[in-house]
């Protein structure tokens, strides 16, 4: 069995700043630290911060007055920051700075009486923080459909920005139908499709094409690596999520002698290590590393004495 795996793949800067956050935090004020929703969508760095002393809560009102509070990597509304101040909470904002930018902007173009379309999943942590920094009329677009039904006041006043997270395919025929009804619309200077998310879909293109199965490592509700599994299957190959090696059914590998592997940008490197121990176990493997993007991005950590 030959074993390729995709380059770049896993964490992030934005990722690994989110859990810098976390166990600096925890080293500084000592256990335990609140986080407001999943810090990054990944179970395995969830419970290894759990042994730490992170406790991962979805309301705000479950955490005690005056507690160490950090909000997850996706961003969260203005509205929530306030309620952590009224219930007097010591706040960190793990939010990504990518996502920020998106936030900066939507609030930019409300303050020049646009209305903001945010292409993104419905109901995704992301999604809701962005439209939650609007001061104005915001309007989420999950499919090309949605677009012809959309009321707005003013056709010529009109921006959109998108989650970090899609898939490029994903916005494709959105935008596309967004630019047919608005061909006045403000976009961003660059997409705010995030670097990382790109540079691991176009490493899971090319992947696919030299592979006959590939194996996304990642978690259910993690965004960004349910958009590499898509991105694999566009390209015809067969694509599976999984979070973990034990999760492999052999049944996929029947007549299969190359399998690609790729990890989400929450998943952590280990999981991957795991995975090729697991081909390793059932057989003689050969394992290649295939040239891609370098990544050498960092992000500051916010000020953590709150």
């Amino acid at each position: 069995m030959k074993i390729l795996l995709a380059q770049p793949r896993g964490f992030c800067a934005g990722v690994n700043r989110a859990i810098a956050i976390v166990n600096q935090a925890l080293e500084l004020h000592g256990p335990p630290v609140y986080v407001l929703h999943e810090i990054v969508h990944n179970t395995h760095v969830i419970e290894e911060l759990q042994g730490r002393g992170a406790i991962f809560v979805e309301e705000l009102e479950d955490i005690p007055r005056g507690a160490v509070t950090i909000f997850s990597a996706h961003g969260v509304a203005l509205a929530v920051k306030e309620r952590a101040r009224a219930l007097g909470l010591r706040t960190i904002d793990a939010t990504c700075p990518l996502v920020s930018k998106v936030h900066h902007r939507v609030s930019r173009l409300n303050e020049r009486g646009y209305e903001v379309l945010v292409i993104g999943h419905k109901g995704h942590p992301e999604v809701e923080g962005t439209c939650g920094h609007a001061r104005g009329r915001v309007h989420v677009l999950s499919r090309a459909e949605e677009v012809a039904a959309l009321a707005v006041a003013d056709p010529e006043k009109i921006g959109y920005v998108t989650q970090t997270t899609l898939s490029v395919d994903d916005t494709r025929d959105i935008l596309q139908a967004v630019r047919l009804r608005f061909p006045r619309i403000s976009a961003p200077e660059r997409t705010d499709i995030c670097y990382a998310t790109t540079n691991r879909q176009l490493a899971v293109r090319r992947l696919a094409d030299r592979v006959e199965l590939v194996l996304v490592v990642g978690s259910k509700n993690s965004s960004n690596s349910n958009r590499l599994r898509e991105v694999a299957a566009h390209q015809g190959r067969a694509a599976f999520l999984i979070d973990q090696a034990d999760e492999i059914d052999p049944g996929w590998l029947e007549g299969v002698r190359c399998v690609g592997i790729t990890a989400g940008a929450s998943a952590p490197e280990h999981l991957v290590s795991e995975v090729v121990s697991w081909f390793a176990a059932r057989g003689e493997i050969s394992v290649e590393e295939m040239a891609g993007e370098e990544e050498s991005i960092s992000f500051q950590l916010p000020d953590l004495r709150v």
